[in-house]
């Protein structure tokens, strides 16, 4: 990025710098250009294989202050399990006919994938569809579960996928910069203490070997490793 704002915002920043949690959540703040309110992301560069099973690294976590999106929840069940889902919440109810509209119209106006673990063969019919998108339910991210109100619940609340993807990195949204620097700084902390209790058995050496934050259209904040 080069525009005029991006290069003002990026002048606040000190590229080689490591900053403090609190001095980064400050900073970032700080350096919001934005017209609209900008999302907030966490980077995290683990010491970690990811091409070995045993050094894979994804979990869940509810963010303290939520994530400020409202997200729009699908739920995959039949009878007692899909009343509960529409009583408490859920923004989409379905079995065979949300599969069918899954696979004919390609159809993901969803942000979340919540079923029970009996219906996972009807969904395994488009998983080539929900699997690139990261939609795919998983008893690891609490999206196959009986316990459907908890489920919806959570991911309403704010709960968050984290998960190693290419370069053994995890990118995982922590909340709107109108959260201000105290509730991200909630949230940053909420989700290194997740990350650091992942840590695989089998990981040896540096576990996290780099950190930065940065908003939608911000420069990069780096942060001291814990």
């Amino acid at each position: 990025m080069s525009g005029k704002k991006y290069l003002e915002s990026a002048k606040l920043v000190e590229s080689a710098k490591l900053y403090s949690p609190v001095e980064a959540m400050n900073l970032l703040v700080k350096a919001s250009y934005a017209k609209f309110d900008e999302t907030v992301e966490l980077h995290v560069r683990l010491g970690v294989d990811g091409r070995q099973a045993d050094q894979q690294v994804r979990g869940v976590v509810v963010l303290p202050a939520g994530t400020g999106k409202k997200l729009k929840v699908l739920v995959i069940a039949k009878g007692e399990k899909a009343e509960e889902a529409i009583k408490a919440g859920a923004d989409f109810v379905g079995a065979e006919e949300i599969i069918a509209k899954i696979a004919g119209q390609n159809w993901l106006d969803f942000d979340v994938c919540i079923t029970t673990s009996d219906m996972m063969g009807l969904i395994g019919r488009v998983a080539k569809v929900l699997g690139p998108k990261g939609l795919m339910p998983n008893p690891k991210s609490g999206t196959v579960t009986n316990d459907i109100t908890k489920a919806i619940n959570e991911f309403k609340a704010g709960k968050v996928e984290y998960r190693l993807e290419k370069n053994n990195i995890v990118h995982c949204p922590m909340g709107k910069v109108s959260f201000g620097a105290d509730k991200l700084l909630d949230n940053y902390s909420t989700l290194i203490e997740a990350l650091a209790k992942a840590k695989p058995a089998s990981s040896k050496g540096v576990y996290f070997k780099s950190i930065s934050v940065a908003t939608t259209m911000g420069p990069g904040i780096k942060i001291q490793a814990p």
